[in-house]
């Protein structure tokens, strides 16, 4: 979609979006190679055992065709599909099939606790869950708690309350006809860290993906050419993996790689790197620092390394070129409005600190919310995306103020707020400041304080629970609590880490707090609000005693 010229604002300004009125994700991702070149490969799924299982497109289109049919007797146009799975030729499978069938499919995260797993499916109403032996555990416990479930396939084979998912695909004709959904149609369900509250559903129409391309095109230096194959260690069932990574790659033909890493290590990702030739990958901050750190005797020549979620320093990107032979492009976005600002090193060098330039096709701004006007150059203010477009999400699931409250007016124009404060630099390029919620970016996850919050609350030790994060040199930030004990309580090491098991096993493991601090008084506004500022401030300064 995006054609190379000779200059950024060339190319901007020779851009135009090609959305046709009827589009269909897994048509385009699938269907539309494997009608031209079945045997294509697809996806190369390495198992647990190290072991490489390649896939065609003719192998996908006829596993997808299979579940659809399967899925078609529970499930209808605009039904919601949870695929509960980690990296894996399935994940795929369930995402392609659903967009067929007219569905919505939600991906989540295999690490989501039973209180996470309720909260989305229980907000979304999904009607079937695709999972492995671990989930389906996990949910036949709580199944008397989802009403609107009918439906557990498990990869895994058949479990108490599962059926099993290749049998149920194996029954099936590979013959299916796509529903002939419009790019406007819902297709997507992905939830936010759930930065102020519960995590939102933000929904997309087909056309997300179509919104995306520029900016996984631009990142990856005119993504695709000759000889590419992408990997990432980001999750699918988080926006930056599913639809940054494995949809992109698929509608250009672009073999994914998919791995699931039971710990990422630097020497198992670059022993990947080299022994399947990847020539693309998006890896995150966290994922960069940590392989800085084992740094191989020997360079891994890679063609573009994109990374987003925090904005990478001068060392990091020298590190980069040094290490890959390429520099690493950052880009920026959210789950609602994703890919949207980005890095170019094929058109213009990096600039260190700064993550890059509005997208072509985007508008991207940087807005004063109290004057609802645009900000000069160098000015702070709240980065903004001028509506409409195709890559911005339709709604929050079920949600229409916090719909409404995304949004500002400007000389007649819908902007969406991202949430995030920045500035326009002199070059053009937006430079990120900070979040303007608190949200804890950590280890390449974006996590809300909230739902953190509210669990600690469910430990009988706990009266009041604060979360902010915590700087930290390799995840950019750790999640910290700090703790209001109930009475009878002592605090004490133990109870520090019974606490912390508490929310790693409620919630996920990413999100379980590696800094618990009991405290006598909490810090709250007048109207009850806990002061995040004032814990963040005590956060930031026990990191820098005990430095």
């Amino acid at each position: 979609m995006l054609k190379k010229h000779a200059t950024l604002s060339e190319t901007r300004a020779r851009f135009a979006w090609d959305i046709p009125q009827y589009y269909n994700i897994g048509v385009d991702i699938c269907d539309k190679h494997a009608d031209v070149n079945p045997d294509k490969c697809a996806i190369i799924d390495i198992g647990n055992n190290g072991l490489a299982t390649e896939y065609s497109f003719g192998t996908l289109r006829d596993q997808s065709n299979r579940l659809a049919n399967a899925l078609a007797q529970t499930n209808l146009a605009g039904d919601r599909i949870a695929v509960l799975l980690p990296q894996c030729f399935e994940t795929a499978v369930a995402h392609i099939a659903s967009a067929k069938m007219g569905c919505i499919s939600i991906p989540l995260f295999t690490l989501f606790g039973p209180d996470a797993l309720a909260h989305r499916l229980k907000d979304s109403g999904a009607k079937t869950v695709i999972t492995d032996a671990i989930g389906a555990t996990i949910l036949h416990k709580m199944r008397d708690a989802l009403p609107d479930l009918a439906l557990i396939l498990c990869i895994d084979g058949p479990m108490e309350g599962a059926e099993d998912f290749h049998v149920a695909c194996a029954a099936q004709s590979p013959d299916f006809t796509p529903i002939k959904t419009k790019a406007d149609d819902p297709a997507i369900l992905i939830y936010t860290s759930g930065t102020t509250g519960a995590p939102k559903g933000a929904l997309h129409a087909h056309r997300v993906l179509l919104g995306h391309l520029p900016g996984v095109e631009m990142s990856h230096d005119f993504f695709p050419q000759p000889g590419d194959k992408i990997w990432t260690p980001a999750d699918w069932a988080w926006i930056g993996g599913l639809i940054d990574v494995l949809m992109p790659a698929l509608h250009h033909g672009v073999p994914v790689v998919a791995c699931r890493f039971r710990k990422f290590t630097a020497q198992a990702a670059f022993d990947l790197i080299r022994t399947h030739n990847i020539q693309n990958a998006f890896l995150p901050p966290t994922a960069l620092k940590l392989m800085r750190l084992d740094t191989p005797d020997t360079p891994v020549p890679m063609r573009s390394v994109a990374s987003g979620g925090e904005t990478l320093g001068k060392e990091l990107i020298a590190w980069g070129q040094q290490v890959f032979g390429t520099t690493i492009n950052e880009f920026y976005g959210q789950t609602e409005c994703n890919m949207i600002v980005s890095s170019c090193a094929a058109l213009a060098p990096a600039e260190p600190g700064v993550m890059g330039f509005g997208v072509p096709g985007h508008v991207v701004d940087v807005v004063n919310e109290n004057t609802a006007s645009l900000c000069v150059t160098d000015e702070e203010g709240s980065i903004a995306v001028r509506a409409p477009d195709p890559v911005m999400f339709l709604e929050y699931w079920n949600n229409p103020t916090a719909t409404a409250d995304k949004f500002i007016t400007i000389d007649g124009a819908d902007w969406l707020l991202t949430g995030d404060k920045g500035c326009k630099t002199p070059s053009g390029r937006i430079r990120f400041i900070g979040r303007d919620d608190d949200i804890i970016s950590s280890g390449g996850y974006r996590i809300g304080p909230a739902e953190i919050e509210d669990c600690l609350l469910t430990h009988s030790a706990v009266q009041l629970a604060g979360v902010v994060g915590r700087p930290d040199p390799i995840r950019g930030s750790v999640v910290a609590a700090y703790i209001q004990l109930a009475a009878g309580h002592v605090g004490s090491d133990a109870l520090a880490d019974d606490i912390a098991s508490h929310v790693k096993t409620k919630l996920a493991a990413y999100e379980f707090p590696r800094v618990v601090r009991f405290i006598d008084d909490m810090p709250m506004t007048t109207t009850g609000k806990i002061i995040r500022a004032d814990l963040r401030k005590r956060a930031e300064k026990e990191a820098t005693n005990e430095r």
